[in-house]
């Protein structure tokens, strides 16, 4: 079976070697992120986008070869596998050229073309394609035949049609012009399934809804899909029926005479009856997948973005999960997220002590040295901001945290093995303290599809989505990398090499042993062996270790690198790590080996001069406008603080401090044509926005962010 390393080369538009390089590294057991940062000598510095697209198109090409492996076994096992026939399949470069080659084989159920051919109708079916000057009328009487069911001549003919339909559809010439004015052309239509008016009023834009199925943009593929499924309208895919027939007349009218009347016939019956509907069902599943692909991706970036959100760093935090009738939780944690203490406050009504309540906030914050108190989104959330504000705590920041998923994790088994004494509502605080801290460190926590940052997330190929979001996941937390000694199981379990099983070990040995020392000493972790240190070791960061390099990127494999540079210029490592004029003599080209090279080098050097430096954002505070709480306080030209929850392609949501996201549509994103609402802000940016309109009734918020300032 060929290897497909020059297919992929030639498709990505990359090198055969560096193809060949990462296809190696990755059968050998290296992940994306390691071969992106760590051998980028062999790959021509490919990035994890280029590695990942590698990756994906080989087991894509894989699937092919099962499938084409499978088509052959089944065809030889007919005793129909000819030497054409089995290199037009050895040859077929995709999924729907396999089919198209296969259907004339595929097993069938019993066909109205099966019944016509076993009453003996193919010789007149052969002889109406022949379209010959014989009349097909009297050729058909000798065919008529009691026994057979075929009582006169029309129902001969009407037999032979059938097969001839067969033959139409099954015909890859004909499939391959009509599957392409299914592509260029074909419409997607809906209807109003009759009654369902009310049920399907959040679906009232497809009641009746035309346009070109090659323009549809995914969102709206997706939303008529779900329409669909909950039969609230239905949906037709199919070009004009005459541009078909007349591409299928074309192929296989030869004449002007009654055997050609025949075969048009023929030809229509095919197509309405068997290839319109076989094109139909194959141009969804193309269309659902390009949507899917396209919603994956959106979801993908987002999450990306909400990840690498910035950090506020290991502060004394207290946070607070809101709550009107059963008040609100208070915890209040350590710099390093550990719980302290829990409590709950009422300031709100029905219960309202409002004194109490600010007497014990009070007391926790100086208890407790709090630095900065998180305040959850939800319910009351603003409410309980408020209050809190205007306690006047000095030197104490007060954040509004996203807290979309927390109740996801408070009821996960991760949160009760990590709070086996504590209820859901003491380990949903925790998680909205420790996403002020650190986002990417607790929301790796919590299934991605649950944090809110796509769009029908449950509509999409769940297998594709689940891929997308883990190679997201793994390449935020490589790409900050992990402090070791600090880090939960579920945070290691994304590291390069490591998984649950070997993340659950490092946790386990520094419980038992203390703090690792070096990362040399992770090699004594059970079941840590030379693959998973090569993988992992680079990602991890061990600070006041015994190794000054031990804190940084830098893979210790190229120690002895660094070693090498501080003895040519007679100084320490560490001093090597201070000074910038040190780093300034080095001649990196003195350093070049067989295995490693310049870009490796510059890698280190970087690194050197910023050792271990968190590449995300540095935190900012952000506060929305006082007073502006509910959907009635929105007046239309308000311009208000926001912040991005959520970009879709057709739009961004913003938080503007009211319960409810609004929306900016992508023509109100900038004053410029933007095709891409991405081109303009991310996720968990704040921005400034205009309201253009609030619909109490839906509970809907249009903005604006043009001309804004």
């Amino acid at each position: 079976m060929s290897t497909h390393n020059d297919t992929i080369a030639a498709e990505l538009n990359l090198g055969l070697r560096n193809v060949t390089a990462v296809l190696t590294l990755l059968d050998d057991g290296a992940t994306v992120p390691f071969i992106a940062r760590y051998r980028k000598e062999v790959t021509g510095s490919l990035d994890e986008v280029a590695i990942t697209a590698i990756r994906d198109r080989k087991k894509q090409l894989k699937e092919l070869d099962d499938r084409r492996d499978t088509i052959l076994k089944t065809i030889g096992e007919q005793g129909k596998l000819t030497d054409q026939l089995r290199s037009k399949i050895e040859q077929a470069g995709t999924m729907t050229q396999l089919e198209d080659l296969y259907l004339p084989y595929r097993p069938k159920r019993r066909t109205r073309a099966t019944i016509a051919r076993e009453r003996g109708l193919e010789p007149l079916a052969k002889i109406i394609a022949s379209q010959g000057g014989r009349d097909p009328y009297e050729a058909a009487r000798h065919y008529v035949n009691n026994k057979n069911e075929v009582p006169d001549a029309d129902a001969a003919l009407a037999g032979a049609r059938d097969i001839i339909a067969e033959w139409v559809n099954e015909d890859q010439r004909a499939r391959k012009r009509v599957r392409r004015l299914f592509e260029r052309r074909a419409t997607v239509k809906t209807k109003l399934v009759k009654g369902k008016e009310e049920e399907g009023a959040k679906f009232r834009d497809y009641f009746d809804w035309e346009e070109n199925l090659s323009k549809a943009p995914s969102h709206r593929i997706l939303a008529m899909r779900r329409a669909e499924k909950e039969k609230i309208i239905r949906l037709n895919i199919s070009p004009e029926e005459e541009d078909a027939l007349h591409e299928l007349e074309r192929i296989f009218l030869k004449s002007r005479n009654e055997a050609a009347d025949q075969m048009q016939l023929a030809v229509k019956d095919g197509y309405k009856r068997l290839m319109a509907p076989s094109l139909e069902t194959e141009m969804r599943v193309v269309s659902k997948k390009k949507a899917d692909e396209e919603a994956i991706r959106v979801f993908a970036e987002n999450l990306r973005q909400l990840l690498l959100a910035a950090p506020l760093g290991p502060k004394r935090v207290m946070a607070i999960d809101p709550g009107f009738r059963t008040g609100c939780k208070v915890v209040c944690l350590d710099a390093q997220g550990k719980l302290l203490h829990h409590d709950v406050i009422y300031p709100h009504p029905p219960q309202r002590q409002s004194a109490r309540s600010a007497a014990g906030i009070r007391h926790l914050a100086e208890k407790y040295d709090i630095e900065a108190i998180a305040v959850g989104n939800g319910t009351a959330g603003r409410e309980t901001e408020t209050f809190v504000r205007g306690l006047g705590l000095s030197d104490v920041m007060v954040v509004m945290v996203n807290e979309s998923g927390a109740s996801i994790y408070s009821a996960s088994p991760v949160a009760r093995e990590e709070f086996p004494n504590h209820d859901v509502t003491v380990r949903g605080a925790v998680s909205i303290g420790r996403r002020l801290m650190d986002p990417l460190s607790e929301l790796v926590k919590i299934d991605a599809k649950s944090i809110g940052v796509g769009q029908y997330q449950h509509d999409v190929d769940q297998t594709a989505l689940k891929q997308s979001l883990d190679d997201v996941v793994v390449s935020a937390v490589n790409g900050v990398g992990v402090e070791v000694n600090t880090a939960s199981a579920q945070l290691l379990a994304y590291v390069s090499g490591l998984g649950p099983t070997l993340a659950k070990n490092i946790v386990g040995y520094r419980n038992d042993n203390g703090p690792f020392r070096s990362r040399k000493e992770l090699m004594k972790v059970p079941r840590l062996g030379a693959k998973a240190f090569e993988q992992a070791a680079g990602f991890l960061r061990i600070r006041d270790g015994k190794h000054p390099l031990d804190a940084s990127a830098v893979h210790p494999e190229s120690y002895p690198i660094v070693d090498k540079m501080a003895a040519t210029l007679g100084c320490s490592v560490p001093d090597l790590m201070a000074r910038e004029d040190l780093r300034k003599q080095l001649r990196l080209k003195d350093f070049v080996t067989d295995t490693v090279g310049l870009p490796t080098l510059k890698d280190i050097l970087k690194e050197l001069a910023k050792p271990g430096r968190d590449p995300r954002e540095q935190f900012e505070a952000f506060s929305f406008q006082e007073g502006v709480e509910e959907l009635e306080d929105l007046r239309e030209g308000m311009v208000l603080p926001g912040i991005v929850t959520n970009i879709t392609k057709f739009g961004a949501f913003v938080d503007v401090g009211v319960h409810q996201d609004g929306l900016v549509h992508v023509s109100q994103m900038a004053d410029r044509y933007i095709s891409d609402p991405a081109e303009v802000v991310r996720v968990h940016q704040k921005v400034q926005v205009r309201v253009v309109e609030v619909d109490l009734r839906r509970k809907r918020i249009s903005l604006s962010m043009k001309n804004v300032r």
